[in-house]
């Protein structure tokens, strides 16, 4: 719990300070004079200051956001003499520049994250896939257990090699927001017998396009091999006679082809009630043992499945993903690039009704996942920072008022007709603003509320 908070609230630090920083930076270099700069709001608990006529930093107790206070004739009096440091005598180019300085800063952020990551390199699950789902997309492809993925094929057909099955995620993400087949070139385990798979994914409701979409198109946990690993103390796996290091060949008479399909047919057995018993055989020291084994009942949310109290599988097969400086910048500008339009196309199809406003995220879930990914390492939680802030710099693009694409749009208006928003079109533009930002913060807590309850 306390590595959560504290993990949240760097990642709002970090994000917070640099957005800022860019409009702040940017101000200071277009002439205009920056009263206060503050990370979060409400109660001062930090400030600093060198004199009156410099910029006031200061800490606040809610950090939930920040600001850059500037000179403004239109918040106050303004001294005679500082009349051309105001932020609304600039010209129109210049405060263009101060408010896109912000979200710009995020998505640069994002870039040498990225970049940054692929520069250290990460221990990443190999594009061995297990079994798919049956009836899924990915069975009816051809899709194998024990596959291995050596390539993708973009539209112009040419093929791009895969490095890991993070890789394949992407691609089924990406191919199925576009409505597009993708053709993975797949070998067995060792590397022979390469053939193609052509993955439908244009059959994909681009209304399902959530989390849950690598797994609805049938692409599960990555291969495993089928293996018990350690078993409980009087559990259904220890009163049967199994022992760590079993392999399980056949269930029922049916081959087992890896540990996610066991894993499968162990919770499919809570179905029945009562369980009925399962024949197994096993390889054990050279020798094949049948065994009978009954799983006890267990919840699964509203489901009722089988458990055998034991650990089932090894762990996957790794591969180190690391690039050189040169290449790791340039993977950081593509991935930055294909997020920020990725999250773009999300966010105008949830607009439109073509995909669930459930892939809205707020604080909750935010917080959780910069808890996990700092567990995992520090790779992963520069990762997990480069997307949060590539979210933020969307978002904050959005020509929404109160947002700094809201204040772009007005800019683009005075541009285009030589004149600005009226103050009567200011406040009414504000107040659906403020309506809308106020409706997505509350569906984005809503399903962080709900995904902590199981409910999605």
């Amino acid at each position: 719990m306390i590595t959560t908070v504290l993990a949240f609230l760097l990642t709002l630090g970090v994000l917070i300070v640099v957005h800022e920083y860019g409009h702040y930076r940017v101000a200071v270099a277009c002439g205009v004079k920056v009263l206060r700069f503050s990370v979060g709001f409400g109660r001062v608990l930090w400030r600093r200051q060198a004199s009156p006529d410099h910029t006031e930093f200061v800490l606040c107790a809610l950090p939930l956001g920040g600001y850059v206070r500037m000179l403004d004739e239109r918040e106050g009096d303004v001294p005679a003499g500082q009349v051309e440091q105001a932020f609304n005598r600039q010209s129109l180019w210049k405060r263009t520049a101060i408010v896109s300085a912000g979200p710009i800063a995020n998505l640069l952020l994002a870039v040498l994250l990225y970049a940054a990551a692929h520069g250290i390199g990460m221990d990443e699950p190999k594009a061995l896939l297990g079994a798919p789902a049956q009836g899924s997309v990915a069975e009816s492809a051809g899709m194998r257990s024990g596959d291995w993925v050596q390539a993708w094929q973009d539209p112009q057909g040419e093929w791009h090699d895969v490095q890991s099955i993070s890789d394949v995620r992407w691609q089924l993400t990406q191919h199925a927001m576009n409505g597009q087949t993708l053709v993975l070139a797949v070998t067995d385990a060792k590397g022979h017998g390469r053939r193609e798979l052509r993955l439908a994914l244009d059959a994909i409701d681009s209304r399902q396009v959530d989390a849950t979409l690598v797994r609805r198109i049938g692409l599960g946990a990555p291969y495993s091999e089928p293996v018990i690993g350690e078993v409980k103390a009087a559990g259904p796996a220890e009163l049967a006679g199994l022992r760590s290091g079993d392999r399980v060949l056949l269930v029922d008479g049916q081959p087992v082809t890896d540990a996610q399909a066991l894993r499968e047919r162990i919770r499919a057995a809570g179905a029945a009630t009562p369980i009925a018993p399962m024949a197994w055989q096993v390889e054990r020291a050279g020798r094949r043992i049948d065994i009978a084994i009954t799983p006890r009942l267990a919840r699964d949310g509203e489901r009722q499945v089988g458990r055998i109290d034991a650990f089932v599988g090894q762990p996957p097969a790794m591969v180190n993903v690391r690039l050189g400086p040169i290449d790791a910048l340039a993977k950081g500008i593509e991935r930055t690039w294909e997020v920020s339009a990725l999250t773009v196309r999300m966010l105008g199809r949830m607009l439109i009704g073509e995909a669930s406003v459930r892939n809205l995220s707020g604080p909750l879930t935010i917080a959780d996942y910069a808890g996990q990914s700092v567990n995992q390492g520090l790779v992963y939680y520069l990762g997990f920072l480069a997307l949060v802030s590539v979210s933020l710099g969307v978002l904050n693009l959005l020509p929404l008022p109160m947002l700094d694409g809201g204040h772009l749009m007005y800019y683009l208006f005075e541009g285009l007709t030589g004149r600005p928003v009226s103050d009567l079109w200011l406040a009414r533009l504000q107040r659906g603003g403020i309506a809308v930002l106020l409706a997505m913060m509350s569906v984005a807590l809503f399903n962080d509320v709900a995904r902590l309850l199981g409910l999605h």
